[in-house]
């Protein structure tokens, strides 16, 4: 009988955890069925200008005329000059509204249950915006995002190097870089039909627009049938270029003061002066150039020079080191800083192209002392850089490889003439 009630107890038990256990099943699919129920709520991206919600503000775009103010582009807006005044004076460190310039983008966004602007948006360049809070009044200034796109292109040569460039896409900035890289192995004003050219490099992209180019990565040249391979190898901190060889092409100064400029009149111990209409000593290099074009320091120094004086007229005198010194005469202005004692870098602007003193037209006379005596400065022996060291000629080597093999890649662009209908 012991043994009946044995079996029924553990049957009414077993029944008991079943009963338990399916209905716990049964919760746990009411839970998965009302977890799928809910509904995901996804937030609504904001509308953003300028990181600014522009949901509940009129947008009003404008591009700056001439002689217009942070006071007069604000007083169809109605804010009130007391603020105008205070933000002006509170802006001076992080942008002085007297540099508001004319044919820059500026925008002003204003409550749509307002007739006062809250904020005042202005583009002093493609890569920046300073916002004015009028509300509080704040200022601070933005970069604006920026893309970086890998690039690389080649082509041939069929007029000029800045032509042919520019026709495959490729902007100042890049055809300046190039041209100062091989600046001491070519003369682009000597180049031949078909000479090619390859480049690698990153460019950077504001508003879908080109703004600028980050520094070249590789490049090639072939100069009537000789090329030359531009290998960037970074030695004691700093990335240099060199050749196959592992000479570096860079030298201790560019070879033009100007950025693609022409050579208009050469160094000659006998030349009739176009102004005073006699034959004398020219002992400079003449740079034809448009008013304005920036001059640049050919290499690192100190300035001993930089005022006005009879027919030099604008002029900026820098010494390199014990053995050279150079001049740069005429300018239309001597550049923001440069006085006696300043430091200058290879490259710095320090002045614009004019035609103050004995000139004709605008242009640069640059002149070249080596141990004080003036020289030919197209005919001098300008010192390298230092090449590839000893102890990193196997990592140069490896470096080498693999950007001749990049560059053998890059295939040569045609560009088509365009045709023309009679």
């Amino acid at each position: 009988m012991k043994k009946y009630w044995t079996y029924g107890g553990l049957l009414i038990i077993i029944c008991i955890a079943f009963w338990i256990f399916s209905g716990n099943d049964s919760l746990v699919q009411e839970n998965d069925r009302l977890e799928v129920e809910v509904e995901e709520i996804i937030p609504e991206e904001e509308n953003l200008l300028y990181g600014i919600n522009v949901d509940d503000l009129d947008i009003v775009e404008g591009i700056v005329e001439r002689n217009q103010t942070l006071s007069t582009l604000l007083a169809p807006f109605n804010v009130p000059y007391q603020i105008i005044d205070e933000i002006a004076k509170k802006s001076k460190s992080i942008f002085d509204v007297k540099k508001i310039a004319f044919n820059k983008k500026y925008t002003v966004l204003t409550p749509k249950d307002s007739s006062q602007a809250q904020f005042f948006i202005y583009e002093p360049n493609r890569t920046e915006f300073v916002v004015f809070n009028l509300g509080q009044p704040a200022i601070y200034k933005e970069n604006k995002p920026m893309e970086i796109k890998n690039r690389e292109i080649g082509g041939t040569i069929s007029s000029s190097l800045y032509v042919n460039m520019t026709e495959l896409g490729l902007t100042p900035d890049l055809i300046d870089q190039f041209a100062d890289l091989y600046g001491w192995v070519v003369d682009f004003q000597r180049l031949q039909k078909d000479d090619k050219f390859k480049v690698i490099f990153k460019e950077q992209i504001v508003d879908d627009q080109i703004v600028g180019i980050e520094d070249i990565e590789a490049a090639y040249f072939e100069h009537m049938g000789q090329g030359y391979h531009a290998i960037p190898f970074e030695q004691n901190g700093i990335i240099s270029y060199f050749d196959e060889k592992g000479n570096s092409l860079k030298k201790a100064f560019l070879r033009d003061p100007l950025k693609f400029s022409r050579i208009s009149s050469r160094y000659s111990l006998s030349r009739f002066h176009p102004v005073q209409k006699r034959y004398k000593a020219h002992l400079g290099t003449d740079y034809a150039a448009p008013r304005g074009t920036e001059i640049r320091s050919v290499g690192d120094g100190t300035v001993l020079e930089a005022t006005y004086r009879g027919g030099n007229g604008n002029f900026v005198k820098i010494r390199h080191n014990g053995t050279y010194t150079t001049q740069y005469l005429h300018m239309s202005k001597i550049g923001n800083g440069i006085k006696k004692g300043t430091r200058v870098k290879q490259g710095q602007v320090i002045g614009y192209v004019g035609s103050t003193g004995l000139a004709t037209g605008p242009h640069l006379c640059f002149r070249f002392w080596k141990h004080g005596k003036q020289v030919d400065w197209l005919r001098e022996e300008i010192p390298p850089a230092e090449p590839i060291e000893k102890a990193n000629k196997l990592a140069f080597e490896q470096v080498k490889k693999d950007v001749i093999y990049k560059l053998s890649e890059i295939q040569y662009t045609e560009v088509l003439p365009l045709l023309t209908s009679n």
